[in-house]
């Protein structure tokens, strides 16, 4: 599994270099992003309920297993991610910025933490990386990769964003997309 997900990512890395080069978007290009970006947004797609965590071996940062149900009534912002992946570390800033600006407006993050390599499965190891990018809100360890399957990703980083009432409105695979995905954010919550 490791040489597969270590071609997967050296894959997805060469098509994402190769479509910035040719100045393609691959994500976040849907006519509802691309008019947020323009200012006049239509109504977010409704993508379904938002999948709830299964399999977690640990939860951190919370004193009880968090569960879809008990988040609804705030919009929440679910970061999968792995303490080694380059582009999560650059993606994290961002998120941990999200969570202080927002959280008394509504918005509750959960980062997921799902490993690529073997030391990433390490308690200790996920602490010390957390205490490193100051991450303070709730995360699953997600070491079965039983939440990953549940949303069906295949991708590190991929944040998902739900509404109020439970329903994913919006997703992001990768870096990038930094404003957009604040705007999703600030959309949700003034609804």
């Amino acid at each position: 599994m490791k040489d597969a997900l270590t071609n997967r990512r050296a894959l997805l890395d060469l098509l994402g270099a190769a479509a910035a080069a040719a100045g393609i978007r691959l994500w976040a290009d849907s006519p509802a992003v691309r008019a947020m970006e323009t200012g006049s947004a239509p109504p977010l797609p409704l993508r379904g309920p938002l999948p709830d965590f299964t399999g977690i071996t640990q939860w951190l940062n919370t004193p009880k297993p968090l569960t879809v149900a008990d988040l609804k009534g705030s919009v929440v912002l679910v970061h999968i991610w792995t303490f080694a992946c380059i582009n999560c570390q650059r993606t994290l800033p961002y998120v941990v910025r999200w969570h202080e600006t927002y959280a008394a407006r509504g918005l509750r993050v959960v980062g997921v933490h799902t490993p690529e390599f073997a030391y990433e499965r390490d308690i200790e190891n996920i602490r010390r990386a957390m205490q490193q990018h100051r991450i303070t809100y709730p995360n699953a360890v997600d070491n079965r990769f039983a939440t990953w399957k549940a949303y069906n990703n295949e991708y590190w980083p991929h944040l998902f964003l739900a509404d109020r009432q439970g329903r994913l409105r919006y997703d992001h695979i990768g870096e990038g997309a930094y404003n957009t995905t604040e705007r999703v954010i600030r959309t949700l919550l003034d609804a």
